[in-house]
Parts: structure tokens; sequence; C-alpha cells
């Protein structure tokens, strides 16, 4: 099972908007057969099957094994994945793109969906994925939030300058600074 599927087919996004279908996923992180998923969300095991092959069709299960009982072969189903990632561009921009201000709330949610794009593309089954992720609050008195920013773009801009050769492995750096809920001044 893999950690996420990054869903880019409008078509795949559109099975999931049942949400019976996202409860027989859940149901399905474990290897089950359509029996014992209808048992556990007391529907009927011909319901289940009829969402599970459309779970299926869609590349978001996948049948593991099967088993004959009282003579009849019942498949065993697994989710593909443990989670499952929407990519922004299902819905596309809507609207111009404005200017990219480094400072804006539009290039910091362009960020976003391309360092989601670029964390879905990532071979898992490589046998050493270096890679580092860091999160922290830091509180900056309102007087000293450019100073802070500034700072911040500083240190980052040290960094690429120091190590922005062309030889070596090449890495993606993205920082994302915003006010945290309800903080904000």
């Amino acid at each position: 099972m893999r950690d996420v599927l990054y869903l880019e087919q409008i078509e795949q996004a559109e099975v999931l908007l049942k949400p019976q279908r996202v409860e027989i996923l859940r149901q399905l992180a474990e290897p089950r057969t359509c029996t014992e998923v209808a048992a556990r969300l007391e529907q009927t095991p011909q319901r289940v099957y009829y969402h599970v092959k459309q779970l299926v069709a869609a590349g978001l299960v996948e049948q593991v094994d099967q088993r004959k009982v009282r003579g009849i072969t019942e498949g065993i189903y697994q989710a593909v994945a443990r989670s499952y990632w929407l990519s922004p561009r299902l819905v596309g921009r809507i609207g111009l793109r404005r200017a990219r201000d480094e400072l804006s709330l539009g290039y910091l949610l362009d960020l976003m969906e391309e360092v989601q794009a670029d964390v879905a593309a990532l071979d898992r089954t490589a046998p050493e994925l270096p890679s580092i992720g860091v999160s922290g609050e830091i509180r900056v008195p309102a007087e000293r939030r450019q100073e802070f920013l500034h700072d911040l773009q500083s240190a980052l801009q040290d960094l690429f300058t120091r190590y922005g050769g062309a030889e070596g492995d090449a890495f993606k750096l993205a920082v994302a600074c915003y006010p945290k809920g309800t903080d904000r001044d």
C-alpha cells in the first residue's frame, strides 16, 4: 500500500465524491471481502460490491487475493493508498493569475500546489529518499514583521548562494510563512 495516491484524473475524483465510497476505502485499509465490509457498514454485500467495483475501475482499490466460500470465489480487496490527494489542477485556475508577488497569498497558494505535485511525484520505492520537513511557530510583533521577513529571506538567499552550484543532487526548498489561525492582527 502506498502512502499517497495523487489523483490528477477527474474520473478518479468523481468516484470519491460519494461519502459511502470514502467509508468503504477506510474499511479497506486492511484487506477485506465485500461481505466483511458490508457487515461493518451494515449494508448488503451487493451494494458494497458495486462501490468496490467502481473504486477498482478508478484505480483506488485493488483485488489482493481471493478465497472460496461455499463454492463461490470471493475477492479480497485493499485500498491502494493510505491517503488520496486531489490535484488542484482538477479544477484548474479560476480567473487570471495575479502577479507573482512573493508576499501575496496567491503566490503562497501556487507554491503549495507545486510542492504537493512534486511530493506526489517522488519515487517512494527508492531505498533512500533524503528529505526534511520542518514546521514551527514564531511569534513576531507587528512592528518587527518586515524585519523578520527580510531576515528570513536573507538567510534563505545565503543558502541558495552557498549551495547553488551546478554539481550534486538537486533539492527543492520551499518555505511558507503565513499568519496562523485567529492570531492574526
